[in-house]
């Protein structure tokens, strides 16, 4: 019993200090995964983007319908916004928004928060991404957020000024929002958000497994302790203890015990087997006399 309380205070104060160190690196770890997942969508959104202006939104332009009927699926922030959406159906905790300042469509402005970002990366050209922690009215949140830059020309048909938009476009969403952008100008973010409690949970979940996987080892070690301590120790000795008894209670002929090994066990084994051979002989020299 002694041995294992040391054992289990050993065992307790290392558990305490790995269970601790443990967790802080799996809530960091479930952070950076919870970030990496969120880049590649976030490069999954630009590449939509890309496409739309590139390839998808030059074909539509040419139907005939064009001018007459405005295709939203012409704007990039369109089939990001769509294919994410989509991609929802699998990852529910993710949100992905591109907020603009001054945005055609008006569910795409940008609030306090999502402004506070957009500013700080117009007002910083390097900066090609911004990673953060916000409250939200659900608890913290974390961001990943990519400025929206003006760098196509193109663009600025439909966002200069209301007289180059097309028509189709002033006739859905008006002349009075989505223009003023100017070559170069950061106007919006990407933003992807997802709360705090989804790498909290990956890390619980880990941290869990931890913990039962190291309370297993710890009741394995203690039996396998245990046993050894019982048939390596406790028994030899306790064979040398029975024998002793034998020999106080005046018992002869008592074989001596085996002897194997030469560690501490077998010496003490070998000193009483030459003190039980001592006494006998002595006990027999009494008994002729």
């Amino acid at each position: 019993m002694k041995f294992n309380l040391i054992l289990l205070v050993i065992f307790g104060i290392g558990a305490v200090l790995i269970a601790h160190y443990s967790y802080v690196f799996l809530i960091g770890n479930a952070n950076r995964e919870v970030m990496q997942q969120a880049q590649l969508m976030m490069a999954s959104a630009q590449s939509v983007r890309d496409y739309t202006t590139n390839d998808l939104s030059p074909l539509l332009t040419q139907l005939p319908g064009h001018r007459i009927r405005f295709l939203a699926e012409t704007v990039p922030a369109f089939g990001a916004t769509t294919t994410f959406n989509s991609l929802r159906k699998s990852y529910p905790d993710y949100d992905y928004k591109e907020a603009t300042l001054n945005p055609t469509n008006l569910r795409d402005r940008a609030t306090d928060w999502e402004a506070d970002i957009i500013r700080n990366l117009g007002d910083h050209p390097d900066l090609q991404q911004t990673i953060g922690e916000r409250d939200s009215a659900n608890g913290k949140s974390l961001y990943l957020a990519h400025p929206i830059r003006i760098t196509n020309p193109a663009c600025l048909q439909c966002h200069s000024v209301p007289s180059a938009a097309p028509k189709a476009m002033l006739t859905v969403y008006g002349p009075n929002n989505g223009f003023g952008w100017k070559q170069g100008d950061v106007v919006g973010a990407q933003i992807i958000s997802v709360p705090t409690a989804v790498p909290i949970a990956i890390a619980d979940q880990a941290f869990h497994r931890l913990l039962f996987f190291l309370g297993l080892t710890l009741i394995l070690t203690i039996f396998a302790l245990d046993g050894g301590v019982y048939w390596l120790v406790i028994r030899p000795l306790k064979l040398v203890s029975d024998t002793a008894d034998k020999v106080s209670r005046g018992e002869k002929n008592i074989p001596p015990l085996a002897v194997s090994g030469s560690d501490e066990i077998s010496t003490v084994t070998s000193s009483f087997n030459r003190m039980q051979l001592s006494l006998t002989k002595a006990l027999k020299m009494l008994d002729d006399e």
